[in-house]
């Protein structure tokens, strides 16, 4: 990948105005969960942002709510083999929250590669190694040369999620 290509999104771009396609709101509804959300493009702390807002319940087997987008416009593959990871500049409400990698090895929607991280009241950038990705329902190894989509969940607990993002690229070092 070239320079350039280490951003992701740092919500420069109009809505609507990304060749990869939109970041979309999606909760466990789609499998008879409660969980629900807002996924609005808004000014967060003076800064641009990404910012989910929704409860997370657990019954009906439910227990998520997230935002998530394909890295390719066509839903192929990206080659993030020459990165160590991904940085996020984030804040939120200070709850815990999960970062999701999906790549073209994986075909059921509940398997992914998952790192945690904690979502501070003020903004901070984290990077997370790919290298801390762990597999979830899937017994394939995590492979970044075939990264396909990502996305930041609220996960597993029952709580109020406040969650905004303003910048995703990949990092290395």
């Amino acid at each position: 990948m070239t320079r350039a290509a280490e951003i992701i999104d740092d919500l420069t771009r109009t809505p609507g105005d990304d060749p990869a396609g939109a970041w979309r709101l999606i909760s466990d509804g789609v499998m008879g969960g409660l969980s629900g959300g807002t996924l609005r493009h808004e000014t967060v702390q003076r800064r641009p942002a990404l910012r989910m807002r929704g409860r997370v319940r657990l019954e009906n087997n439910g227990g998520f709510v997230q935002f998530a987008r394909d890295l390719a416009p066509d839903g192929s593959a990206v080659d993030a083999s020459g990165w160590d990871g991904i940085a996020l500049t984030i804040c939120g409400n200070g709850a815990r929250y999960n970062l999701h990698l999906r790549t073209t090895a994986l075909s059921r929607p509940w398997q992914s590669y998952r790192a945690s991280f904690t979502a501070p009241e003020a903004w901070v950038t984290l990077r997370l190694a790919f290298a801390d990705f762990a597999p979830h329902r899937t017994d394939r190894p995590f492979d970044p040369a075939r990264l396909r989509r990502i996305g930041i969940v609220a996960i597993g607990a029952a709580f109020d999620a406040d969650v905004a993002l303003a910048d995703l690229r990949f990092y290395r070092g």
